[in-house]
């Protein structure tokens, strides 16, 4: 009998990985889509209805809060600790890393917006950790995406420390290798870590983060070979002066920013993914698969993706004695 290949032997081990690492069946258990059934049974209109007013108003909103939902879950788990503000607590609570201090305000004001609603119809009922994850489920179906029962039930972290923060979240220059490592170790398989990738179809990012692509790359161009030449000449113009202006952002896929679809993974063989983890996902074989399966099936897409936000969103929860119910997201009890 031959041996394996390396690559599949790695597949293999981040899959058993991943599995060892899943949500406990008790944990998950306790989640369900009827969990406010009785305390607050207009809680997911209530939510809908205050995201939609406030994607309308402001349609970063959408981007902003998906973004927010994964950094909270790959922490400490959906436990609402990334909403802590650091005015409020005498330690430096997940909010205050550097990696988090670009979470646009638009979403945390979203998720306190739909707290207000809620204490209002159903008092220390709904906590702040499920409002996240509906709200994140409902604005995805707003841009078109996939809607998705979520299940509910999560308590609210009692503690927030920027300290948690390093090394539970993945780095825009990241390898492929390195990102499905730190998944799986979320209990995260490959296929869910690039159907997840997949919400990069919306919102943008900050030249920053990936203006090592664009200039003293290297060879005579100064960028990213892997990049598209036209696409990079525009980002070196559009990019410049970023180091004077860190807000100057690029929308991450350039072709439909704001529309929920497969384009992201059909812009990365053609050299326009922006991030170099975006490239990454192509450039690697284990993961290369999935990127073109969703380039050319948007409902296989839809489904993984869903099933993913599902299975993310019970990522380390809190239930029970385990957590709290705020009052305010935004401050611990």
């Amino acid at each position: 009998m031959g041996t394996l290949p390396r690559r599949l032997l790695f597949s293999l081990a981040l899959l058993l990985l991943a599995a060892a690492a899943a949500p406990g069946a008790v944990a998950a258990g306790r989640l369900s889509t009827s969990y406010y059934r009785r305390s607050c049974p207009r809680v997911e209109q209530i939510v809908s209805d205050v995201v939609a007013a406030k994607q309308r108003a402001n349609p970063s909103t959408a981007a902003g809060t998906l973004r927010l939902f994964f950094h909270d879950c790959f922490v400490s788990g959906c436990d609402a600790s990334v909403l802590v503000s650091p005015l409020s607590s005498d330690q430096t609570p997940e909010r205050a890393a550097e990696i988090n201090l670009s979470l646009p305000g638009d979403a945390f004001d979203a998720v306190a917006r739909a707290k207000t609603a809620l204490e209002a119809a159903c008092p220390g009922a709904v906590s702040c950790a499920d409002i996240l994850a509906l709200a994140a489920r409902d604005l995805v179906g707003i841009l078109g995406g996939p809607r998705f029962p979520v299940f509910l039930g999560r308590r609210d972290a009692r503690r927030s420390d920027a300290r948690d923060v390093e090394g539970n979240l993945p780095r825009t220059n990241m390898s492929a290798r390195a990102m499905a490592v730190l998944f799986a170790r979320k209990g995260i398989t490959p296929q869910e870590m690039v159907a997840l990738a997949g919400a990069h179809t919306v919102g943008f990012s900050h030249c920053a983060e990936f203006a090592h692509r664009l200039y003293n790359y290297g060879g005579a161009d100064g960028y990213d070979p892997s990049l598209n030449p036209a696409f990079a000449r525009a980002l070196q113009s559009s990019c410049t002066g970023y180091d004077k202006d860190p807000t100057i952002s690029i929308f991450n896929d350039i072709v439909t920013p704001r529309d929920f679809d497969e384009l992201y993974y059909k812009n990365l063989p053609r050299g326009l993914g922006l991030l170099a983890s975006d490239a990454a996902l192509w450039e690697y074989g284990p993961t290369r698969v999935f990127v073109q399966r969703y380039a050319d099936n948007r409902t296989a897409f839809f489904e993984d993706f869903a099933k993913a936000m599902q299975k993310l969103g019970t990522v380390g929860v809190k239930t029970g004695r385990q957590g709290v119910v705020r009052r305010q997201c935004d401050i611990l009890d």
